[in-house]
């Protein structure tokens, strides 16, 4: 759902958090760890490792908040583009500097929501080893921690009825890290600034990826 000038609401996310509990806890056994660490309110970026399609929607039911995600503008196609814009997401051309896009996700970091980010990009192994400055310049200059979130077991296996999914009723483990502060605490906004902060975000996601792979034995 969006307001008069098509920025994305709270109320619109919040029916995506219903949607999203009702289809992953329907479908698949979501098993969440750390929720508890997610700030219970004010800016926050969740920044999602990305291998698999149910990644985003996983987190959007398993999140203890409403998730405003950037998406990007290829999957708004057909039906589902009234249905993200309706549900609170935000989307985003990757080909160009998408100012409206920038705008909508500070303006859900200024109303003190949560926003939701796949931090390379695009789909992949879902390491965290290729960053994009984005998730950088959207913490330090939204003012918002990170907490950093792993989802694993999306790709382990394909299911038989749909193959393009994981098997349905197998477990997907959601895990929550420390929020953290990427900036360098001195103001600083410049590109050297976002490119340390961006090395210093990768080195706690990857930690937190390891660390995530031990506890859950995947």
């Amino acid at each position: 759902m969006s307001d008069a000038t098509g920025a994305p609401t709270l109320r619109g996310a919040a029916v995506g958090r219903t949607i999203g509990i009702g289809l992953m806890y329907g479908l698949w056994k979501p098993r969440v760890l750390g929720a508890w660490r997610v700030p219970a309110a004010g800016p926050v970026i969740l920044a999602v490792n990305h291998s698999h399609n149910i990644d985003g929607p996983m987190l959007m039911g398993t999140a203890p908040r409403p998730v405003h995600f950037l998406i990007k503008k290829e999957a708004f196609v057909g039906p589902l583009d009234p249905f993200l814009h309706r549900i609170g997401q935000i989307e985003v051309d990757r080909r160009v500097v998408d100012r409206t896009a920038i705008s909508h996700a500070l303006g859900v970091l200024a109303d003190g929501g949560a926003l939701g980010i796949f931090p390379e990009g695009t789909r992949g192994e879902g390491d965290f080893a290729s960053l994009r400055a984005g998730l950088a310049y959207f913490a330090v200059r939204g003012g918002a921690p990170i907490v950093p979130v792993a989802v694993l077991g999306s790709t382990e296996r394909r299911g038989r009825l749909i193959r393009g999914l994981p098997p349905l009723r197998s477990r997907v483990d959601v895990v929550f890290g420390d929020a953290f502060d990427a900036s360098a605490g001195d103001g600083r906004r410049t590109r050297k600034a976002l490119d340390e902060a961006t090395l210093r975000i990768q080195a706690k996601l990857t930690a937190h990826l390891e660390g995530a792979k031990r506890l859950t034995g995947r």
